[in-house]
């Protein structure tokens, strides 16, 4: 006679444990149904831990223990505190019953406390649409509180009913429109795989619902351009705006400005290293390190590049322009050198981690960030150009610098601080771009084209240009790409452009003075 170790009086629930100690896959199949409809709030951790491998089951004792994650043992059917004997063994598991452990685990998901789960739990009935779950799904719509799991629920429901052939055809009338409501993709999906007669009220309805989805699909695909476009606009401006101070204010074609925004990208590289081994509590705030430091560095190589290159080169565009280059390809050389042609690992904070959707659109957090950083910077560089004494000697010069000099504005001061302040520019987005792009060494050379064009465009040294000119390029490239392909619809921008140019030469918003219009 087999001496169990359960108690004389243990009820369904525990005789139900003590069959995975039979070590028989249908005493294990018959143990994970008896545990799914128990209703016991212990029966998702004995599963859970059967699922991942932590459920033990003692053959001399027959009792069963769930190892938690940490290496915590309790009795399975108590859920006391316990030691597991030398000889418990792992319940085994074959791919029938994992897929049996994956429904159970669904429906148990369903009753969880935790209103995310139960969502969760919910969305994944929707797109089984396993019968078996309906009870479960019906028992838990009429008892459930939370606005968006009743939703999901009665999607979920809606779900299972149109692919019941035994439902009727009130029932299933009321389900696509529930699913019609959705209104997303796995919805269009959905209705588009039943097979309705089309002449009848359920295949006329299920048209009607598809083209309407449809109709929304394709409003909400126009919302996710624009945000893709304004986001790549955000990050257009972000790497033209130190441009168009250095160009606007001193004519300078600076083809190494890409190499600033590397360099930025690269200081926010040596911050998080740095803070990754010696201080990594603090790597949530390690962009907030390095984007005064970045500024300082670029700023500094830009002055330092005005007072030893630049100078001497002014009123001769071909010749900084040629200058300009071969800095960029030492820079790149110098770069490659410290820091090797790979790319390097940039990390993203907590904060600006994951994504949220509105409707059937999907933000990041590190774009929407960046949108909200250029702005930022956009509107503090306007007031420094417009309330600050640098900002007005740099009016004075952009607008006729032989008449600033002869006011006692020290033009060559000027050029400096202005060529520092535009590479610093540049390092700052060095640091945003650092969150959406590879951090290499050729990270400048993906975006000197692109900000070139943003300026012209808008109208050489005007920033409320480079603002528009980046928005309406940004914009023009989402709403191009999938009709002309990216390679194409940069070719029709570039075009665009030029035949703009033809039209207006001194761009959207052109400057306005003495010189400039000479």
């Amino acid at each position: 006679m087999i001496v169990s170790g359960m108690p004389v009086l243990a009820g369904p629930f525990e005789d139900a444990v003590a069959q995975f100690a039979n070590d028989s896959f249908s005493d294990t199949e018959a143990a994970i149904g008896a545990l799914a409809t128990s209703g016991n709030p212990l029966a998702f951790p004995i599963i859970d831990a059967l699922q991942d491998g932590r459920l033990l089951a003692d053959p001399q004792s027959r009792k069963v223990f769930v190892k938690d994650k940490s290496g915590k043992v309790t009795d399975a059917a108590t859920g006391e505190a316990a030691t597991a004997p030398s000889g418990a063994v792992a319940v085994r598991l074959n791919n029938r019953l994992r897929r049996t452990v994956d429904a159970a685990l669904g429906g148990l998901t369903l009753l969880s406390p935790d209103p995310a789960k139960r969502i969760q739990a919910a969305q994944s009935v929707f797109k089984t649409h396993d019968a078996a779950f309906l009870p479960v799904i019906e028992g838990a719509l009429q008892k459930e509180t939370n606005s968006g799991a009743k939703r999901a629920f009665a999607e979920a429901k809606a779900a299972i009913v149109l692919f019941d052939p035994k439902a009727s055809e009130a029932d299933k009338l009321d389900a696509i429109s529930v699913i019609r409501d959705r209104g997303d993709q796995e919805a269009l999906a959905l209705l588009t795989g039943l097979s309705f007669d089309p002449s009848s009220a359920l295949g006329r309805t299920s048209a009607a619902a598809i083209s309407s989805i449809q109709s929304k699909l394709a409003i909400w695909a126009t919302a996710q351009n624009a945000w893709y476009g304004l986001s790549l606009g955000s990050v257009l401006l972000l790497a033209a705006i130190g441009l168009a101070i250095t160009f606007g204010v001193m004519g300078v074609i600076n083809m190494a400005h890409g190499e600033m925004v590397m360099i930025g990208a690269y200081v926010t590289f040596m911050v998080q290293e740095v803070i990754r081994t010696s201080y990594p509590a603090l790597f949530d705030y390690s962009l907030l390190i390095a984007v005064p430091l970045a500024f300082l560095v670029a700023g500094l190589i830009g002055v330092v590049i005005e007072r030893t290159i630049i100078r001497f080169l002014y009123g001769r565009p071909l010749e900084t322009l040629l200058a300009t280059w071969g800095l960029s390809l030492v820079l790149q050389q110098a770069v490659r050198t410290m820091f090797g042609p790979t790319n390097r690992e940039v990390g993203n904070p907590s904060w600006m981690s994951g994504a949220f959707e509105i409707g059937q659109m999907t933000i990041t957090y590190n774009r929407l960030w960046i949108v909200v950083f250029t702005i930022a910077v956009f509107f503090i560089l306007l007031g420094m150009l417009r309330f600050t004494s640098l900002g007005l000697e740099m009016r004075a010069v952009t607008q006729n610098r032989r008449m600033a000099a002869s006011m006692g504005i020290a033009t060559s001061r000027v050029d400096a601080l202005t060529f520092g302040l535009g590479s610093g520019i540049a390092g700052i987005a060095g640091v945003a771009l650092s969150q959406i792009d590879n951090v290499s060494p050729n990270l400048g050379q993906s975006y000197i084209i692109d900000s070139f064009m943003v300026v012209v465009f808008g109208g050489v040294g005007n920033l409320w240009g480079t603002l528009v000119g980046a928005l309406t390029l940004g914009m023009a490239n989402k709403f191009l790409e999938p009709v002309a392909g990216a390679v194409l619809g940069k070719i029709a921008i570039l075009v665009l452009i030029i035949l703009f140019i033809q039209k207006r030469p001194r761009g959207l918003f052109a400057l306005k003075g003495r010189s400039v219009e000479a």
